[in-house]
């Protein structure tokens, strides 16, 4: 099992390079500090860019980690893991870009596996990624779903994670969703480490060619105030959800790890305005709308809306 976890470490920390070094060109200006901390339970990468020419922060953290006993994040869904000591290794990215009608986007993938106080060893991937418009454009949102189900038309799972990803990524006490989804799994084995290993190394290789079209045709957008103010606005959503409903948030600071880190995932602007609401008829109103669980693929027409 320890080989299978160093192959896992060894592709999470090169999709973290390739990520950042895309990230980097896109940008055109920062660049990632990159720094290594040793810490009790493990190794984090953390990888954070800030005050871009065109991301305002992108955030792009792995980790290694381990412990005597599963964190209560994790064994809410596992109640037979109570008291199992663990390993886990992950890559959790997030891209907040200056310009509203570039989308954020976050990713994730890990990899864990629990020791029972009896038995074999317990292993299982997890992950996805979403996107969060702000100004929504079918032709992006099109494109971010059919390359999602590219990537998993291999292995037949593109309904089944769309739609998880639907009902995770939902604002329940705002009854409303955070962007237009993409992928999201957990407890994934596959047919076995080989088959489920190879979906992830397929999903994660597939998204930089999922946002990086998207962030390179709005990133030069025109906008002004009014945009602006709407895109913080919106941060909001996000990081009430991250800060409510986010497992891997609450996951990180159960083990106690470094909230800079952890954190970094925050949009570094956002404004929360008392009862606003946009005027009807606006872009900004319809996006409530346009954010509803649909199918992107069918009749898709390429067209901005």
């Amino acid at each position: 099992m320890d080989n299978k976890l160093a192959s896992v470490r060894g592709y999470l920390t090169d999709l973290q390079d390739r990520i950042c070094a895309a990230l980097t060109e896109e940008d055109g200006e920062a660049v990632f500090d990159a720094r290594v901390f040793e810490q009790r339970r493990g190794t984090a990468r953390p990888r954070v860019l800030s005050d871009g020419a065109h991301i305002e922060r992108a955030a792009v953290n792995y980790s290694h980690t381990g412990g005597a006993e599963m964190p209560a994040a994790a064994t809410a869904r596992h109640p037979n893991l109570h008291g199992a000591s663990f390993k886990a290794a992950s890559i959790s990215l997030i891209v907040h870009p200056r310009n509203p009608y570039a989308p954020t986007t976050h990713a994730n993938f890990r990899f864990f596996i629990a020791q029972p106080l009896e038995g074999e060893p317990v292993w299982w991937f997890g992950g996805g990624f979403d996107l969060t418009p702000y100004y929504l454009f079918e032709e992006d949102a099109v494109h971010w779903h059919q390359t999602a189900h590219d990537a998993c038309e291999p292995f037949g799972v593109y309904s089944e994670f769309k739609k998880r990803c639907d009902e995770y990524f939902y604002l329940k006490h705002r009854r409303e969703a955070r962007g237009i989804g993409g992928l999201f799994f957990d407890d994934h084995t596959g047919e076995g480490f080989d088959d489920a290993f190879s979906l992830v190394r397929a999903l994660g290789d597939s998204f930089l060619p999922a946002y990086r079209p998207i962030l390179a045709r709005r990133k030069d957008h025109p906008y002004g105030e009014r945009e602006r103010a709407f895109q913080l606005q919106r941060r909001g959503r996000y990081v009430e959800f991250n800060l409510l409903y986010d497992r891997g948030t609450r996951f990180g600071l159960e083990l106690g790890g470094r909230p800079e880190s952890i954190l970094a995932s925050l949009p570094p602007l956002v404004t929360w305005r008392y009862d606003e609401t946009p005027e009807p008829g606006t872009p900004e109103a319809r996006l409530s709308e346009q954010l509803q669980p649909r199918d992107w693929l069918a009749n898709a027409s390429g067209e901005a809306s």
